[in-house]
């Protein structure tokens, strides 16, 4: 340590003015060369630090960022998460912001990614029960949704998708290299879900969450990349301009020393990182190859498809009206009572009426029903618990022919008994259509004659000729005729006609 001690005794004595000199001074008479500036600075003695470390003010880079333009409420302290108000079913956008430094992520350049936009509950007192929330807001607002994206507003999203299960969540395609911002809407208030109505200031928070996902191998979204979200109360309209002037005003009233404690009012608010929502992305993705309920563009149906006998319009059945084994009885458990939504087509209402038996489901009333499932659907659903038929177009009598008919009836004439004359039983047919060819499926299903074997159906005329059964025939044909029918072989051998008399 003499070169050092020599220096210090350099500089209290005010001899070293040079201070290059002086170095180049102590390392001759140390015999090792001279040293140059940044030789001594790399020393110990001046506390290099190690440039293998890293900065102190690096912090992990989110790969984006979403903003939404919304200003954050002046009425927070400092280092509490910020609080934004919204006002009901009014547009907001969310700018979905591309923050990747070069070379992160390099596997989604050119490609998209998907977005789960959701609106959530704050406390984690009402998370635990957000689905029986969510069904309570549902049974008090049918055909309504918590959120829904302004699709007209919104820009650079793309295969959008909403879920008739999950009515507080949507979902985008975006390219993370091009503009994209998507609108929201928010159509459930903050005093909803308190037990006691107090008014927006009392309502409980939600979170608006953005949940982002690349898409794997096997062509789902379904690999995480990013999850960010913010603290918002939502007033009635015009409600969230009001709370937050009264924010102002209360914050223009406190001494500059209390304002330090609290957070300026910012005019966008910025969705901070958190965790991914707990449901997976697949919720939304539609495997389901029967056009059953579908997504907006196209929709998840989460429950079974209904068997082959289901009612629907491309499989009526036997063809004939509702029969009592489709009617709901009130004995029915929950179970059948699920089974026989199911059936009818109404699998939408399955998890509302989740708890409701036979009798249950039959104690509503047809206002009721509007009410919960809309002016189509509540009318539809009370009709099928009614089992109210379509009334038929036109309705005819028609009975087989029975075999030797003819020489019975002679014989009977002849002898004047009639206890061994033939008994002509028939059959009602309902025509929906006014068409030859619904003739012949419903002659064909009373009668259990193969569909397939009936080559034409013709009517007896005048002098026994035969006329062929045409639509116009059908519509001329006067309600509740009666009708004997034989059957003959057709001419090549390959099924039969029937002929009505």
């Amino acid at each position: 340590m003499a070169w050092v001690l020599k220096m210090d005794e350099a500089i209290e004595s005010g001899l070293v003015h040079d201070f290059d000199a002086s170095l180049s001074g102590i390392g001759q008479e140390l015999g090792a060369g001279a040293y140059s500036m940044s030789d001594v600075l790399a020393l110990p003695i001046f506390k290099q630090e190690d440039s293998s470390l890293p900065p102190e003010n690096e912090t992990k880079h989110p790969p984006f960022q979403y903003v939404m333009c919304a200003a954050t409420s002046p009425a927070v302290k400092l280092y509490d998460e910020t609080l934004t108000y919204l006002n009901q079913g009014q547009s907001y956008e969310i700018r979905m912001l591309d923050n990747r430094k070069a070379g992160d992520i390099p596997e989604i350049n050119g490609k998209l990614v998907k977005s789960t936009i959701r609106v959530v509950f704050h406390d984690r007192r009402l998370q635990y029960t957000e689905h029986q929330q969510l069904e309570g807001w549902k049974w008090n607002r049918p055909g309504d949704r918590l959120l829904d994206l302004d699709i007209p507003m919104s820009v650079g999203v793309i295969d959008i998708k909403t879920n008739p299960s999950q009515l507080n969540a949507v979902e985008f395609l975006w390219d993370p290299t091009k503009c994209t911002s998507a609108f929201i809407q928010v159509h459930c208030i903050s005093t909803e879900f308190t037990p006691r109505k107090h008014g927006g200031e009392k309502g409980v928070p939600f979170r608006i969450q953005v949940d982002t996902f690349k898409q794997t191998e096997n062509g789902e979204y379904t690999d995480h990349l990013h999850s960010a979200s913010c603290q918002i109360k939502v007033f009635k309209p015009k409600g969230a301009d009001r709370k937050q002037k009264t924010d102002r005003e209360k914050m223009e009233k406190r001494t500059a020393h209390e304002k330090e404690k609290y957070q300026p009012s910012y005019d966008t608010t910025i969705l901070t990182e958190c965790s991914p929502w707990p449901d997976t992305p697949t919720t939304f993705v539609n495997n389901s190859p029967t056009p059953a309920p579908t997504f907006t563009s196209a929709q998840h149906n989460t429950y079974s498809v209904p068997d082959s006998n289901s009612s629907s319009p491309n499989h009526q059945g036997d063809g004939t009206s509702q029969g009592s084994g489709d009617q709901l009885h009130p004995s029915a458990t929950i179970q059948e009572t699920q089974q026989w939504l199911l059936k009818h087509r109404f699998s939408t209402y399955t998890r509302l009426f989740s708890n409701f038996s036979g009798a249950d489901l039959l104690k509503l009333t047809r206002e009721d029903l509007v009410q919960i499932c809309g002016p189509a659907d509540g009318i539809r659903l009370y009709n099928a618990l009614k089992a109210r038929s379509v009334r038929p177009r036109l309705t005819i009598y028609v009975c087989q022919e029975p075999l030797r008919s003819v020489q019975l009836e002679r014989q009977d004439a002849g002898n004047g008994d009639s206890s061994n004359g033939a008994i002509y039983v028939y059959h009602a047919i309902y025509l929906e259509e006014m068409a030859a060819s619904e003739v012949t499926r419903k002659l064909a299903l009373a009668f259990n004659i193969p569909l397939h074997q009936i080559n034409q159906v013709y009517r007896q005329g005048p002098t026994g000729i035969h006329i062929l059964v045409s639509d116009q025939m059908v519509q001329n044909f006067q309600d509740e005729s009666c009708f004997l029918f034989t059957t003959i072989k057709a001419e090549n051998g390959e099924g039969f006609h029937i002929i009505l008399k």
